[in-house]
Order: C-alpha cells, then structure tokens, then sequence
C-alpha cells in the first residue's frame, strides 16, 4: 500500500506488509526502496520520504506518469534517463517484486537502498541497537531476520555495498491528521548497484519465504476494461483471503480483519455476484462453528482468542446471507445444516440471549441494548459514551428479524417439499405466522405519518431521520408497507442521498456533522452522524427499483462508483465521505461491503446493462 506520489503517508504504506498469521499478524517488512540514477553527472534521487520539514530524495519532481493495472508503476524522467518503476504482489505468498527498467537511450547506473523495519502495521519503529537479530548476506540475496520473522531480499545482478545505518524521522502526514504519532526509524542493511543498458531491468523481489522467483509486471491487456460490472469484480478480488484450514472476506485495507456484520453484508455481493457459491457456503459454515447462544461472533477469531459477540445484527444477516447463497444454488446437505443451525437462532432469540437481545411477547418484535455496549452497525464508541446506542427496537434491526422468519419459513418450505420434514423442529407455518405477527407489530410501530418516514427506533421511539430505513425496504422479505416506503424514499432522497453514499443523519438534526476530519476521538463523534456511507447506496438503489423510479434510477445512482473507484483507494471505494460537499473520500480506503454492495445491486437490479 502506499501513494501515488511514491511517499508513504500513512503507517500502513509500504512496499511488503506481510501477514504473518493469515489474515491477522500484518508487519510492516519492507517499507521502501531509496532510488539513486546515475549517468553522467552526479546521482539523482527518483524516490521521496517525508522527513520533518524536508522530502528527500526529491524523486517527485521527476515524476511524469503514474498508471495503476495489475501493477503499479511510475516513469521518472530527468536530463539523460528515464526510469520506469513496476511493483506487483505475488498471489498467496508474502512477497512483492519490484522491477526499474532504464526506458532511456543511454547506460545508466541505479543505485538503490532498501529501507526496512519488523513492526505491526499500526505500530512506529525506532531505532533499536538489537535490531536486526540476524543478517545474512547470501551470494544474490540479503536475509534481514526479527522476532522470528525473516525478510528475504533477492536482488540477481547487483553488486551490493553493505552499508548498514539508520535513516530517521520518517513522517506519515496521515497520522498527523488522526492525532497519531507520525514518525518512523528505519534500518537499511545494504546499497545494490544495477548498470542497465537501455530496456535493460533491475529486480528485486522481496519475501517472508526466500521465493526468489519474480512475478510478472506487465499489465493485462484487458485488465483496464471499464465496463461496470467488470470493474466492480476486479475490486472485489483483493478482499478474498485464503487460510491453511479456511477461506474469508477481509472487511477493508489496510486495518480492518474479517468481522462478521461485514463479511455477512458483503457475501451476497462479494461471492455470489462473482460465482463463488461454494465459497459462500464454506464461508457461512465456518462462521456457524463458532455461534453461542445463537449468535455469530463480531469478528471471526483464531486460536486461543475469545471471541466477542456484541452485535444484534450480524447473525440475523447471516440468515440473509443463507437464503441468498441457497436462492444462487440449492444445496440439500448445506439447506440441512443451515436449517438447524438457523433453528438455534430462532430459539435464543425468543427466549433471549446476550446484551438484551430478545423477541417482545407482546408484539412479536425483536429488542436490544444494556448500558455501554453498541449493538447495531452503528457502532461508535469512545472511552464509555456509545455515540448512537439505538437501544430498544431499531428499524433495520426488525425488519432483518421478520426478513429471519420468512427465510425460515422458505427453508422449511422447501425441504417439506423433499420430504426432509424432520430437518426442521417446527413447520413453515410456525415460522409464517410469527413473520406476520412481526411484520404487522413493525407497521403499526415504525411509521410516523406527519414525518412522512420511518422511526428509527420504537420503544422508546426515536423519529431522527436516519437511512436504516432504507436497509429495512431492500432485503428480500421486507416487511414495509410499499406506500410507505415509496414516500419515506422521497424524503431520504432530499435529505440524506448523496453521489457518493447516504448520510447518517440528516442535515437539519440536532448533532449532524457534516465533515469527517480531525483526530480519532473526533471523527469517531462524526461517524455516524451524518458521514455518508457509500455502502449504503445499494440498499438505495434495490429500494428505488421495488417501490421508487425503478432501474433508470437505480443505475444512475450507481453508475457513480467509476468515479469513486479512482479518486481514494485506487481500485476500490471507500468506508465513507464528508456529509457536506465537495464529499472527500475518507476513513478505510478499500472497504469490502463498500464495493459488495455496489456489485450486489447492479447485479441484482440494473443487471441488463
């Protein structure tokens, strides 16, 4: 990860981060090359770092384009050289190639100064008299080991000085921003000289396994198609992630791990709009390994971790995610486990579970909420004040429940119909008759005629227009009243959509925040308070086409992401934008339900095009 610039602004940038204990343990390896041309004259430096007042090298000045394809490369172009810089990663290993090819007409001389650390990517690194525990200088490659973790520097051709120092004070202007400390250390172990004829290449590849073998740099000739849906696919590859015992959904780069709200929202989109069926289910059985008290955990854990399970609404997506993957492909072993694991939930949240999560016997309506914990996907939280605890009956929330029964009820259906009755505990009837209960109680509860919209929570009651609403209006049994929704869809279309996602909160409610900056504390405070979140536009997009202008509008409200996709994580959308115009992009660069939603809906909604 790292900038078009070449300087890495964040402490996340860096040429290797590897992870260590897949998809967790990320260590920043490798952070960058210092790059020296020589032809002539004296050097001149084609790479920058942000040093404290100063960028040096100031390779920025040379650079003259910048392209980004199934690799990312730079041209440099000074008086008698052109340099071209290439990186790729290589897929499923820990390991990066970077390749400089001379494109100029004459001999030139690079000289180039790896730059390295063993720290976690949300870490700082300072210099340190044990670092590094071992370095080996091998015939054609340097081993820089720490901590257990070795880097392995291969670098055929270069005649390598071993110039061994510190370089300090490196500064990340994003942390700055966030409040966080900035500044790095960093060691080189050696210099690498190259002497490149013209077109010829310098390669140094870069890994935790001594791979040594480069991958190729060149670009797809397809790979810069611009058609929609290919675009949308193409970003939603960086978020699968392949373990030694499972395959999962990252929820966004560079911080985020796999959580289980994100990876249940993003499935349908993530894997069944891209064919990965039989990865949606392998992914849905692993998250049903680790339920208690019917409840999938937040995030999925590893071995020896305790898992957390404060939310309300990621085991009732994962019910969503169930039905969708058995709506792409009807699988009787998979439909079987899943319907008694489906069954368990239904029965812990009838008779309660964790955090207060619970059915009303009164109204057949699901509640939620204990002092200090934030249950739903808005969930923000600094020191013990939770931003928007949401406590009692969100409006999301329960349609996600009556959305639960009815998808319990088409299961059941459907293996009556195979004669696997014995699978279910309880009919198809059971489950459509406590649907409608809920799904009556829901109508009667959550809309607000003189607002012309939904409440946001019912008891208590809650009228701040927020966009769950429209969340409650997209899933595939929705429970809302269609003359509602086709009038609390105009209301959110003049009050919280926007090109670039919904906001939270609307702009006229006490609280709104309309920019997202500042350090963590503050931008916390904003998160859910009138952030837009381009997440949120698929729901948007799936409601207008049920009960709005149908697919014209639908697809203009996502025929933006091709902008989008370019202007912050390049190759992905990000987490959330400003409230107030101009809406600059921030937060997670590359978001998973960001891109998910986005290729959900157009697959589902606008897929003609």
């Amino acid at each position: 990860m790292g900038s078009a610039s070449g300087i890495n602004t964040r402490r996340y940038h860096g040429l290797l981060v590897a992870a260590t204990t897949p998809p967790t343990g990320r260590m920043l390896l490798l952070s960058a090359i210092d790059a020296f041309v020589e032809t002539n004259g004296n050097p001149v430096g084609i790479s920058s770092n942000q040093y404290p007042g100063a960028i040096y090298p100031d390779g920025i000045h040379y650079l003259r384009e910048f392209s980004l394809g199934e690799a990312a490369a730079w041209l440099y172009r000074g008086a008698g050289f052109a340099i071209e810089r290439r990186i790729a990663t290589h897929h499923g290993e820990n390991a990066v190639t970077v390749v400089y090819t001379n494109q100029g007409e004459s001999r030139c001389r690079l000289k180039l100064r790896p730059l390295v650390c063993h720290r976690d990517h949300h870490g700082n690194f300072y210099e340190d008299p044990h670092y590094p525990d071992r370095l080996d200088l091998q015939a054609e490659s340097t081993i820089v080991e720490h901590g257990g973790v070795p880097l392995t520097l291969d670098h055929k051709g270069a005649i390598r000085t071993p110039v061994q120092g510190w370089y300090y004070r490196f500064e990340h202007a994003r942390e700055t921003e966030r409040g966080l400390d900035p500044r790095d250390d960093l060691f080189c172990p050696c210099e690498l000289t190259f002497d490149l004829l013209p077109g010829q290449s310098a390669t140094i590849v870069a890994s935790t396994n001594g791979c040594g073998a480069p991958v190729s740099t060149k670009d797809d000739a397809n790979s810069q198609e611009f058609r929609m849906s290919a675009i949308l696919k193409q970003a939603a590859e960086k978020f699968f992630i392949e373990t030694t015992d499972r395959s999962t959904i990252i929820a966004g780069y560079p911080w985020f791990t796999d959580w289980g709200r994100d990876t249940m929202i993003s499935l349908p989109g993530l894997c069944l709009a891209t064919g990965r069926v039989k990865q949606a289910r392998s992914i849905l059985s692993a998250y049903s390994t680790q339920m208690f008290q019917g409840l999938i955990p937040n995030r999925f854990v590893e071995q020896g971790e305790h898992p957390d399970y404060n939310t309300v609404d990621a085991t009732l997506w994962f019910a969503n995610a169930i039905y969708k993957t058995l709506e792409a492909e009807w699988h009787e072993g998979f439909a079987c486990d899943m319907a008694t694991v489906l069954e368990s939930v239904y029965d812990w949240h009838t008779k309660g579970t964790l955090f207060g999560i619970r059915v009303d016997d009164n109204d057949g309506l699901l509640s939620q909420g204990v002092d200090g914990v934030q249950l739903t996907w808005m969930d923000a939280k600094i020191g013990d004040w939770v931003v928007t605890p949401r406590h009692g009956k969100p409006v999301e929330i329960n349609a996600l429940w009556v959305n639960a029964l009815r998808v319990l009820e088409w299961l059941a259906a459907n293996l009556e119909k195979t004669g696997l009755n014995r699978i279910c505990v309880r009919t198809s009837q059971h489950y459509r008759v406590e649907a409608e209960r809920a799904e009556s109680s829901f109508n009667l509860k959550f809309w607000h005629q003189g607002l012309g919209h939904f409440l946001d929570t019912v008891d208590p009651d809650d009228a701040t227009l927020r966009p769950n609403q429209v969340i409650a209006m997209a899933l595939p049994f929705s429970p809302v009243n269609p003359e509602h929704a086709k009038a609390a869809l105009g209301v959110v279309a003049r009050e919280l959509l926007t090109p670039v996602g919904l906001r939270t909160l609307g702009p006229s409610e006490p609280g709104y925040k309309g920019k997202y900056v500042g350090p963590l504390p503050e931008l916390d405070a904003a998160y859910h308070q009138g952030t837009a979140w381009p997440w949120l536009l698929g729901s948007y997009a799936t409601a207008v086409v049920k009960y709005g202008d149908g697919q014209k509008e639908s697809k203009a409200v996502l025929k933006n992401a091709k902008h989008m996709l370019t202007e912050y994580g390049l190759g992905g959308l990000a987490e959330v934008y400003d409230g107030d115009e101009p809406q600059a992009p921030a937060g997670c660069p590359w978001q998973a339900w960001s891109v998910a939603e986005f290729l959900r809906a157009w697959t589902e909604d606008v897929q003609s095009d």
